[in-house]
């Protein structure tokens, strides 16, 4: 099974790992051309297999993020039947994420649920609004490291927090604080400690075969191609059969209760009663938009990624608006907020399993919205045989995909600039949290930014001894575009200009000068007599303010 997040490197690998042709049948005619109707037999059977990924996975979610089970159907159901047309993209497949768990979790216990609801609402509120403006492109500009660095806390976070279900202790009383330090409450290194001496040895076994089924479904060649049957899918399974089997034959093993999943039965009115809704009266509550905006530019982050890589992977290699793909998903959260449901991203395991199941056009993802519907509906019955055991075995695996020790051993392989805003990121969240912790990441690469800036030659200056004068000549030929990152780097070589040289700044190749530079140049000239430097400007434009050009 495939990761259910998906970090730079991670795009990075996905858009090697198709590079198939159109089906021959359609290559001189996309799918969009052909019409929907056109595509049935492919979209419906593909969109089973995403239904069939999704299911344990919108389950599983909700349980890692403290939200009722059903919260993470809502979001299922409304990321296929909303956002899929609301989308420019095809094939993407959106859903409750494995990376905005931590965030979920903190906020549902800060805020609780309803105030939680409404963060979601108004973070799809601030979506819709980064779309309107055309701001995708910014997050392109979060440096990798740190993304990475984040995804890989998450990851670290789930596994720590899913390890106490994964035994059996399934109580609300033993959830911690999800960072290292915390105040008063039971830690993550506490509640293990609690959890593993209070082991429910038929949640052990159910996690531990779940897991060996899923790596077996990960590693193993014939399994690989069972795309029609996901791994998750089989472990949820057998943790139903075997905790019917304690029920027959090992009674102290058999599971029940509050170890299994919790989903309203009894049609629409049922469903309607289990149901939450957000509470605006708490609007003006700085902790509410705190939450908000962080969920909304992280879900940006992750969507914008996802959406990148699933792009990659489209045999048409058709391209999805980025602002559009962000207004989509601000009117997803908006309406999943209103009606008791996570926040949601574009979600690449989804995604790819649309993908290679043969999926041509949007109706897969529609339909696959339409058969979490009808599952919530018509089979709340057999979901609520799923024990929490067998999800924690769905979310270790999620939680060991973002934290993988080979993303840790390629990062240290690489330059201290790029492995330092990581580790640090992973820290400062596993340490404060997942808002500060990025903050401090985005900090420290910014450092290593602006050192790199300011060793970089973003113009050239060649030196030669005149023979008449001996002086030295010097020339420094600006580059095309002169920014504000530029200015110490520029500033550094003006102040380390030899005494008694004749120095020529030449701009005729420049295109765009900061003003901080042109100041910082034309400041330059006018003290350079007292180090008696000579100073010659070639279309240097005048400083802001200046009466003219020098």
């Amino acid at each position: 099974m495939q990761e259910e997040r998906l970090g730079a490197s991670q795009v990075d690998q996905a858009q090697t790992t198709d590079s198939s042709e159109p089906p021959s049948e359609l290559a001189d005619l996309g799918p969009q051309d052909a019409g929907y109707l056109a595509n049935l037999k492919h979209d419906l059977p593909a969109s089973v297999v995403v239904f069939l990924v999704a299911l344990p996975l919108c389950l599983g979610i909700a349980v890692a993020s403290g939200a009722p089970p059903l919260a993470g159907l809502i979001t299922g159901i409304v990321g296929g039947i909303v956002v899929a047309w609301a989308s420019g993209s095809h094939l993407a497949v959106s859903g409750p994420a494995a990376g905005l768990t931590a965030i979920v979790l903190a906020a549902i216990d800060t805020l609780g649920y309803q105030g939680f609801l409404l963060a979601v609402v108004i973070s799809g509120a601030m979506q819709f609004g980064f779309g309107v403006l055309r701001a995708g492109v910014f997050a392109y500009y979060f440096p990798s490291s740190v993304i990475k660095g984040m995804l890989a806390a998450i990851g670290i976070i789930l596994i720590m927090k899913q390890l106490p279900h994964a035994v059996g202790l399934d109580t609300a009383s033993f959830e911690g604080d999800l960072t290292l330090l915390r105040d008063g409450q039971m830690g993550p290194i506490e509640a293990l400690t609690f959890s593993f001496t209070h082991m429910h040895f038929g949640a052990a076994l159910i996690t531990l075969i779940g897991l060996v089924v899923l790596v077996a479904w990960a590693q193993i060649g014939f399994l690989k191609k069972l795309k029609w049957l996901p791994g998750p899918l089989v472990a949820v399974g057998l943790g139903i059969g075997l905790n019917a089997l304690f029920g027959g034959a090992l009674p102290d093993m058999f599971l029940a209760g509050e170890h299994l999943v919790s989903l309203p039965s009894g049609g629409f009115d049922a469903l309607f009663a289990e149901m939450s809704f957000p509470d605006f009266s708490r609007i003006g509550e700085t902790d509410v938009w705190v939450v908000a905006f962080t969920l909304a530019a992280v879900a940006s982050i992750e969507t914008l990624l996802c959406i990148e890589a699933i792009d990659k992977l489209d045999p048409y290699k058709r391209s999805t608006p980025t602002n559009r793909e962000l207004s989509a998903q601000g009117i997803g959260n908006i309406i999943a907020g209103l009606i008791g449901g996570l926040p949601m991203t574009a979600v690449i395991v989804r995604g790819s399993a649309n993908i290679h199941s043969g999926a041509r056009t949007r109706v897969s993802a529609f339909a696959h919205g339409i058969l979490l519907l009808l599952g919530l509906l018509l089979l709340s019955g057999v979901l609520n045989m799923i024990p929490l055991a067998a999800l924690a075995a769905v979310l270790l695996f999620v939680g060991f995909k973002l934290a993988n020790p080979t993303l840790f051993m390629a990062m240290f392989r690489q330059s201290v600039e790029q492995w330092a805003p990581f580790v640090i990121t992973v820290v400062a969240i596993l340490f404060t949290d997942l808002l500060k912790g990025v903050g401090i990441g985005m900090l420290v690469a910014m450092f290593f930014i602006l050192r790199a800036n300011l060793k970089t030659p973003y113009f050239i200056h060649h030196r030669e001894v005149h023979e008449q004068t001996g002086r030295n000549h010097i020339r420094i030929e600006l580059s095309e575009n002169v920014s504000f990152l530029n200015k110490a780097s520029v500033n550094r070589v003006l102040h380390e200009l030899p005494t008694g040289s004749s120095v020529e700044i030449d701009a005729r190749h420049s295109q765009y000068i900061h003003p901080d530079v042109l100041e910082l140049i034309h400041e330059f000239q006018a003290t350079a007599h007292t180090r008696k430097i000579e100073v010659d400007l070639i279309d240097v434009p005048a400083a802001p303010g200046a009466v003219g050009a020098h």
